[in-house]
Order: C-alpha cells, then sequence, then structure tokens
C-alpha cells in the first residue's frame, strides 16, 4: 500500500471538512466543529487563502490531512509554519501516512526559509506525542497556549 500526499484542492473540501469532524470527535470535542463547507473553502482557497492544507492518499484513497499556515518569530526574523492541524483515519494510523504529512510540511518549511516548523498536541494523547518525539520534535514545556475567544473576545475588543 502507498502513501502519496498533495496539497489539496477545491474538490477536497468536504473530504477535509469530515476529516476535521472525526478530528474533534477523536479530541472529545465533537460538538465544538462549526467550520462548513464555504468556510473552509474561503480559508482554503480564497484571495488570500488563511490557510493550506495537505492530503495523504492510500492508493490513491484518502486517509488524512494537515491544515497549516505561517506565523512569524520576531527572535528569528522570519516566518515559521504552525500546523493547525494533522489527521490520519483509524484505519490507516502506522501506514507512514501521518510521517508523510509531516515529511511534505518539513520539506515545505525548508523550502520556503522558515526557521520553524510548530504545533500543538493534547497533553493525553501519548501514542502522538511519542510519534512526534520519534519524528525530531521537541516539547516547549515552558510555554503554555493561552486563548480568547466568544463572549471573552469581544470584551477585550471593547465590543460588548
Amino acid at each position: 500500500m502507498s502513501i502519496t500526499t498533495r496539497p489539496a484542492v477545491p474538490a477536497d473540501i468536504a473530504t477535509i471538512l469530515g476529516f476535521v469532524r472525526e478530528l474533534a470527535e477523536f479530541e472529545r470535542e465533537p460538538d465544538a466543529v462549526t467550520a462548513t463547507e464555504p468556510h473552509l473553502h474561503d480559508a482554503l482557497f480564497g484571495t488570500p487563502p488563511a490557510a493550506e492544507a495537505v492530503i495523504a492518499e492510500q492508493d490513491g484513497v484518502p486517509v488524512g490531512m494537515a491544515v497549516f499556515f505561517h506565523n512569524f518569530s520576531t527572535w528569528t526574523g522570519v516566518r515559521g509554519i504552525w500546523l493547525e492541524d494533522l489527521y490520519v483515519t483509524p484505519s490507516a494510523r502506522g501506514s507512514g501516512a501521518g510521517k508523510a504529512l509531516l515529511v511534505h510540511l518539513a520539506g515545505l518549511a525548508v523550502d520556503r526559509g522558515c526557521a520553524r516548523f510548530e504545533w500543538a498536541v493534547l497533553d493525553w494523547n501519548v501514542r502522538a506525542i511519542d510519534f512526534y518525539r520519534a519524528m525530531g520534535a521537541e516539547a516547549m514545556d515552558e510555554w503554555t497556549t493561552q486563548r480568547v475567544s466568544g463572549d471573552a473576545l469581544v470584551r477585550l475588543a471593547g465590543r460588548n
């Protein structure tokens, strides 16, 4: 069984949204997905796109995806790649699809002159953490993610 990766195209939107929903279920947040196909189409293929996606295929069938965008480091003075979501269907886990997606994105980071390739992982997802360590990733344990969303975002913006 052969794993290949390729940039997503507009015809992949329904597949990507399906993967996003499966990922949300895996991450114990099945009702958190509010994205629609039009949202994702605009985000991935609008002008300018907010993010990019890569599809992993096994013998021509989509089995995973990576959604990413560029971030920026003032310390290095150059951009990096932030991996927002990496997902491989349960039946394809262990097939090399996850590694192929990471290798694809690492190659893009190098080709685009990026200083970093970063992502977050849930602390309870030990299988993913072990996988990432095997790929050479290191934990940034001294950092914690902060988020403002929903009503708190509106209040912070002074728009309540």
